[in-house]
């Protein structure tokens, strides 16, 4: 089949068009590009085993893992993309050019990638250098099919073929559902039980995720090292940031440059939260100017160019020396941290270290006059009155997700038990509002969230994120040392 060099290819209204003379030009003269030999996945050693388990969870079944898709940001410019974490940890592809690609599980077990391979340069085809969403000369260079197969292991196929796979007669079949809109429609499964087996599907991807490798756990400790060195980037950044009138984007972009010269990016939206700001949970508007008597409470986290991410939580004084009542509302909240770690170990609940946080908290709250009850009945489950101060929970589950394995059945992960291997983030608050008569005034508009990334093992748990202080006196020294 013959390409009218002059179809439009995704090409944006403002393209110049293209004749014949120039396409027939641009057809020939191309030196060949091979990968390296040697190339892999850096998951290359890892992903088979975890293939298998899930083959082994679903057995006489096709299984699709879709990448995702596309997204438009505005008219003709898309979202940067990322795969989908699950394909991600089945294939050990993380790269942006994996768009539209689904990994399928056969019911024999094998595995079989279907992708868009490199374009070709020339025989009719003038995608390479017309196609703004897919094109070489657009977006970057892609694996052929033989090169993708080197790089994963993993048998491939033209995503062009997926349609014949999915037509006609097919075997029990479960998809990753709501990843790939366009591979979502294009599926006839009239089965009135398809969406509870999807459901499945999704559960037995995030539960196989729980528990970490050991390659994993060393993945995520890159990420918490980068994170680290990001947090030091702020401080540094201080004194430029107290002069700007929205320096807390001037924060954002220092810790923002960090994760994308060491990683993909950020694991999630960078929260630089100063004064009262604080005190909203996902603060990401990050548009308020820096006070140096107020705190500042920075939440991010670098994503790897592997695709885990940390999520850390400090808070620090924008002068440098936390005030007696700032110290005294971070205490606590250190204090409930410190009893959270305390329970974490193999074989314990997983909702306990909220629970001894929360104590630690409600008692506090009591001791200050603030709780309107004794804290033994805040704690009840009819009463809760605490919450009021610290709505969310204390913790989550940490990996290719920032709020990792969320599609877990209950009995798995918020009503199981840890085990050696989970990574999980102890990350109690206080958060009190300006406007909270409850409150007395000194306390008004004061947030303070201490969060830590800790992977548990098999006598107790190891503080991931030990490189940045926690106490008073260590926030106080580290940011003086780095301010020179």
């Amino acid at each position: 089949m013959t390409v009218d060099p002059t179809r439009v290819l995704n090409t944006g209204s403002h393209d110049l068009p293209v004749s014949p003379a120039l396409d027939a030009f641009m057809s020939t003269g191309w030196a060949a590009t091979p990968l390296p030999a040697g190339d892999r996945t850096p998951g290359h050693h890892v992903t088979p085993a975890r293939r298998a388990r899930l083959a082994a969870a679903f057995p006489g079944e096709r299984l699709l893992v879709p990448a995702g898709q596309l997204k438009v940001r505005s008219n003709d410019c898309d979202y940067r993309f990322r795969p989908h974490s699950a394909y991600a940890w089945l294939t050990g592809l993380t790269g942006e050019e994996q768009v539209g690609h689904v990994l399928v599980v056969e019911p024999d077990g094998e595995a079989v990638l279907y992708l868009r391979p490199r374009s070709p340069r020339g025989g009719g085809s003038a995608e390479f250098y017309r196609d703004r969403r897919y094109g070489e000369f657009w977006v970057g260079r892609r694996p052929d099919l033989a090169e993708a197969e080197q790089l994963t292991g993993i048998r491939t196929a033209h995503l062009d073929d997926l349609g014949k796979l999915t037509a006609g007669p097919q075997p029990p079949t479960r998809v990753l559902t709501g990843v790939d809109p366009l591979l979502d429609a294009a599926l006839d499964r009239p089965d009135p039980g398809r969406e509870a087996a999807d459901a499945r599907l999704a559960a037995v991807l995030s539960e196989l995720r729980l528990v970490k490798d050991a390659w994993e756990v060393e993945q995520l400790q890159l990420s918490v090292d980068h994170t680290a060195a990001g947090f030091e980037d702020v401080v540094r950044a201080l004194p430029a940031a107290l002069r700007h009138p929205r320096g807390e984007r001037w924060l954002e972009g220092a810790f923002n440059q960090r994760a994308r010269a060491e990683g993909n990016g950020t694991g999630y939206d960078t929260i630089v939260a100063s004064g009262a700001h604080a005190c909203v949970l996902h603060w990401i508007r990050n548009d308020g100017p820096l006070d140096p008597d107020r705190l500042l409470l920075l939440d991010a986290g670098v994503e790897t160019d592997t695709l885990y991410t940390a999520d850390i939580t400090r808070t620090l004084p924008l002068g440098g020396t936390f005030s007696p009542v700032q110290r005294d509302v971070y205490q606590l909240v250190l204090a409930a941290q410190d009893a959270a770690i305390a329970t974490l170990r193999p074989g314990a609940s997983f909702r306990d270290f909220h629970r001894a946080g929360m104590r630690v908290i409600a008692e506090g709250l009591a001791e200050w006059g603030v709780l309107p009850v004794p804290a033994e009945e805040a704690l009840r489950e009819d009463s809760g009155l605490y919450r009021r101060y610290t709505l969310c929970s204390s913790g989550h589950m940490l990996g290719l997700d920032v709020h990792d394995c969320a599609k877990a059945r209950a009995e798995t992960y918020l009503d199981g038990v840890l085990e050696e291997g989970m990574v999980l983030t102890v990350e109690p608050g206080l958060y009190l509002q300006p406007d909270d008569e409850t409150l007395p005034a000194e306390l008004r508009g004061i947030g303070v969230r201490i969060e830590d990334d800790l992977v548990i093992t098999a006598d107790g748990a190891r503080l991931m994120s030990g490189a940045l202080p926690r106490t008073v006196a260590g926030i106080e020294e580290w940011m003086g040392r780095l301010l020179g």
